[in-house]
């Protein structure tokens, strides 16, 4: 069931070119075509606070604001109505750790070292939570690291725990991961220093699968509900073409994606209880969401606030055959985006189509807290986009690299690399020595690969030097 995004207004060169006066005076075209408000308000005397929401395991279809007709997500929505979704957001690694590191780095796989799950090689002092500490701000982390050994001493406040939907709570009764996720988040803001920003990152364990667990989702009790009437339409790809038009090697029953379909999806019924406990899960992180920004609102912070809500990759629903990440397919490498930042006025929902990549993130939120990034950031800060700075707009990248490690071994979960543009997709599985090339204006399911096409010849050489020259860049 692929789900049709919101129609979206890309700020290209043309359209900047077209409204450039208007921009100027903060008018910009926003999803329903007509007109938005996002005037910048004035400067805050006080330095901008920072909430990060980073859900788990979320493609960018899991939000109703985003055109999913299932899931509910109320408190997102109304978040993605007072600020900017972006609709062609991705990831540049669709696995946890890597990811994660990407977050705190805002630098490629290549170059922060974080192959796995291991801790990353960049000095803590060039990551977003160790620069706004040293700037004066209060810092906090809550649940998932998936980086290593948690680094507690590196933060104000920072409590790390994730892999199970139910922690066993000393002398007490077992707690939700979710659930523990909103108390420490409410425990943080309610004992904060009231004289300093501050900065949370709130890093839900859900809507991941418990993969050691015959149930693999696992909501709340008071969730049960939901959804109990809803059929889950099955994707329009979860089809034998599908998983055949899949490179040899990802067919193979010992790679992990198809074993985690038949933990999953592999009959109908299974795949009705695994996305409805799925959908229960997000719409349980939705609903903390949604308390956090609340409580915001109640200590009059809101408005001095960027609120940013993510997910670390994308997620396979049976599509292809496959469940899970990793590969670079869009249901894996496509997420959700929103901010909210209080330095613009929206009146009415606005998206931007330009590629957000997670590299972004870590300039964007040392941008917002005055804080310049360092050196060896590589993203972007993304007020270019919704603040229309005209210059920056024009010269947004119009492609860029994803990378992934071998996971155990090239037969469960290959490396890959790829050149992702508007037109075309290459893709390289370099121990398998196998090449894709999709069309995607023509094929935006990535069901053709034209890599052998006589025609395409010189389209797939012209790829191939633009896959090395961003390969290289990312280093």
């Amino acid at each position: 069931m692929p789900v049709t995004p919101l129609p979206s207004t890309r700020f290209s060169m043309g359209l900047v070119s077209s409204f450039a006066a208007l921009m100027l005076v903060g008018i910009i075209a926003a999803a329903d075509e007509t007109s938005v408000d996002v005037t910048a308000t004035p400067s805050s005397t006080k330095p901008m606070n920072i909430l990060v929401l980073y859900a788990d395991d979320w493609r960018f279809d899991t939000l109703g604001c985003a055109g999913n007709p299932i899931v509910k997500t109320p408190s997102l929505d109304a978040l993605a109505r007072e600020g900017v979704r972006f609709t062609n957001a991705r990831v540049t690694t669709s696995i946890c750790g890597v990811s994660r590191a990407t977050l705190y780095t805002g630098q490629w796989m290549s170059r922060h070292g974080n192959q796995g799950f291991g801790m990353f090689t960049t000095p803590w002092s060039e990551t977003y939570p160790g620069l706004l500490r040293a700037g004066g701000y209060h810092v906090g982390h809550i649940g998932k690291w998936h980086n290593g050994k948690f680094p507690e001493e590196n933060y104000d406040f920072g409590r790390s725990y994730s892999g199970r939907h139910w922690l066993k709570k000393p002398g007490g009764e077992p707690v939700h991961v979710t659930k523990q996720n909103e108390l420490d988040a409410l425990e943080f803001l309610e004992k904060r220093p009231k004289d300093k920003p501050f900065c949370l990152t709130l890093a839900f364990f859900a809507t991941h699968a418990e993969d050691g667990h015959p149930d693999q989702f696992q909501p709340q009790p008071e969730s049960m509900k939901l959804y109990e009437e809803v059929s889950i339409p099955i994707p329009e790809l979860m089809t034998e073409k599908a998983l055949a038009n899949l490179p040899p090697f990802l067919q193979a029953s010992a790679n992990e994606g198809r074993v985690r379909f038949n933990w999953r999806f592999d009959t109908p019924e299974k795949y009705q209880t695994m996305m409805k406990n799925y959908y229960r899960m997000a719409t349980e992180v939705d609903a903390v969401c949604g308390k956090v920004i609340e409580q915001l609102r109640q200590q009059n912070l809101l408005d001095n606030t960027l609120v940013i809500f993510t997910t670390d990759n994308g997620y396979f629903h049976g599509e292809r055959m496959l469940a899970d990440k990793w590969y670079p397919y869009e249901e894996s490498i496509r997420v959700p985006l929103l901010i909210r930042d209080p330095r613009t006025k929206t009146t009415v929902p606005v998206t931007n189509d330009e590629f957000a990549l997670n590299v972004d993130l870590a300039p964007t939120i040392l941008a917002a807290a005055g804080i310049p990034a360092p050196a060896t950031m590589q993203g972007r800060d993304l007020a270019d986009l919704y603040a229309a700075r005209r210059t920056a707009v024009q010269q947004w990248r119009q492609a860029f690299f994803y990378e992934h490690g071998t996971v155990s071994n090239k037969n469960r979960i290959p490396s890959s690399q790829a050149l992702v543009d508007r037109k075309f997709k290459y893709t390289l599985w370099p121990e398998w020595d196998y090449e894709e090339l999709y069309d995607l204006s023509a094929d935006p399911q990535e069901q053709t690969n034209l890599i052998a096409s006589a025609k395409h010849q010189e389209i797939a050489t012209t790829y191939r030097k633009k896959f090395e020259e961003l390969r290289a860049a990312a280093k």
